[in-house]
């Protein structure tokens, strides 16, 4: 069963700003870099890729707040498991663009990220994201909704991170 992730930020100012740049420039170097992250299965385009590869109709959650732009920073993912992903998370690009972070983003009173093992069949679509999303805020991290500070097993069981195998990973990505 794959490992579905769903991130969502919002913007301190508008997202064609200035102030955004730096994000901007990160953004497709950073997909790339995912694009051949070990242990990414598939992640969604957007609504607007004109190669359609979006997992259904983009919607946020309800945190987001219009700006007159019309969209903010939100992922959609899958998994084979939770080393792979916070491996990636946590290194290479990806994490030089997490520590500038609150140069462009405002400081959540939401989480951040939700994972979740995916039962469905093909994608978990956008809707399925928010809903596990505002699902981790009200309830907190369950099998349902949950974190890598509190993550959970297939079978539902609390679990943690196999700290030696994201070792690994992360000195095979550091080596390419």
């Amino acid at each position: 069963m794959p490992l579905a992730l769903y991130t969502f930020g919002m913007f301190v100012r508008p997202a064609e700003d200035p102030a955004n740049a730096g994000f901007h420039a990160l953004n497709d170097p950073v997909l790339q870099e995912v694009d051949c992250a070990e242990g990414l299965i598939a992640r969604s385009g957007y609504e607007s890729d004109a190669d359609g590869s979006s997992w259904g109709q983009e919607v946020h959650p309800r945190f987001y707040i219009e700006r007159g732009d019309g969209w903010s920073p939100a992922t959609l993912s899958l998994w084979t498991d939770l080393e792979a992903l916070f491996a990636f998370t946590y290194s290479g690009l990806h994490a030089s663009a997490l520590r500038r972070g609150r140069e462009w983003f405002q400081k959540p009173d939401w989480p951040p990220l939700v994972l979740w093992w995916h039962q469905g069949e093909g994608h978990p679509t956008w809707a399925e994201g928010v809903r596990h999303h505002e699902y981790l805020h009200d309830h907190g991290p369950t099998p349902h909704a949950f974190t890598f500070k509190s993550p959970f097993d297939l079978s539902g069981a609390p679990t943690r991170l196999d700290k030696a195998r994201v070792q690994k990973l992360r000195l095979c990505r550091d080596s390419m």
